[in-house]
């Protein structure tokens, strides 16, 4: 039990010991780009004043909020940025304890669920907020001049970059699903259309109430709901493998844990 505890408590420190380095990287990014923390608000901003009438400026109003609100997307900038910092310093940790089989699989769908988190960011960014933004802008009363809130804009901005950024994720939920034998190709075939119906019920409840960001949510789900039985077909186990000899694959010196699992 001593012993036991021991290596309990060595997880632990090193646990700790990784989430400093990750956080110290992430601090010293956003350290570093604090000067530049209206620029990145302009930014992210870009979308939204392109919209506006000549002349038209958000507004704040909060005290401190002009302050804040830059503050806090040069956080999630940082963030962004120091992620491979992040994802190395996880990855340091839990990679002792897989085998040699997991390590394979994991690496590549840690890298692709970042890089499909971020393409659906990018996807946000770029496409989506100049369609839906001009729209809106499009839609409402002559009578009106919109001053967007900056607080209520970074909200709106952080829900629809979390939206896109978890939908880009759908390949990888979906080779998950087929690897850990939940199901298979030929099943998520079967219920294809459900999960269309499916794509355009959850895209109306988490986009704003038009119909442009709703297909522009929808229709990515769709299409990486296809590429991901697409992949899962590819990295899916052959159908003649025994179970005998996956379990006995890894048997050479990289092979993981010999604790007897």
């Amino acid at each position: 039990m001593s012993e036991q505890q021991e290596t309990f408590i060595a997880h632990l420190v090193e646990l700790r010991d990784r989430m400093l380095r990750a956080i110290v990287a992430v601090v010293i990014v956003f350290v570093c780009l604090m000067p530049w923390a209206g620029d990145i608000y302009d930014i992210l901003a870009k979308p939204m004043m392109a919209t506006l009438p000549e002349g038209t400026h958000m507004i704040a109003t909060g005290v401190v909020t002009p302050f804040f609100v830059p503050v806090k997307v040069t956080m999630m900038v940082a963030f962004v940025l120091a992620l491979p910092v992040v994802l190395y310093q996880a990855w340091s940790f839990i990679a002792p304890g897989l085998y040699a089989h997991e390590r394979r699989l994991a690496v590549p769908l840690v890298v692709g669920s970042c890089v499909l988190f971020l393409l659906g960011m990018a996807f946000c960014y770029f496409f989506v907020f100049g369609t839906v933004f001009k729209f809106i802008a499009e839609f409402a009363p002559k009578s009106i001049v919109p001053a967007p809130d900056i607080e209520q804009y970074l909200s709106f901005v952080m829900s629809m970059f979390i939206a896109f950024g978890i939908t880009f994720e759908v390949p990888v939920v979906v080779i998950l699903l087929v690897k850990g034998g939940v199901v298979d190709v030929a099943k998520l075939k079967e219920i294809r259309p459900y999960v269309i119906v499916g794509a355009f019920v959850v895209a109306a409840i988490i986009t704003p109430p038009d119909v442009v960001s709703q297909f522009m949510l929808a229709v990515p789900m769709c299409l990486l709901y296809e590429l991901g039985i697409l992949l899962a077909g590819m990295v899916s186990r052959p159908a003649g493998a025994s179970e005998g000899t996956a379990l006995t694959a890894p048997a050479d010196p990289e092979a993981g844990p010999s604790d007897g699992r």
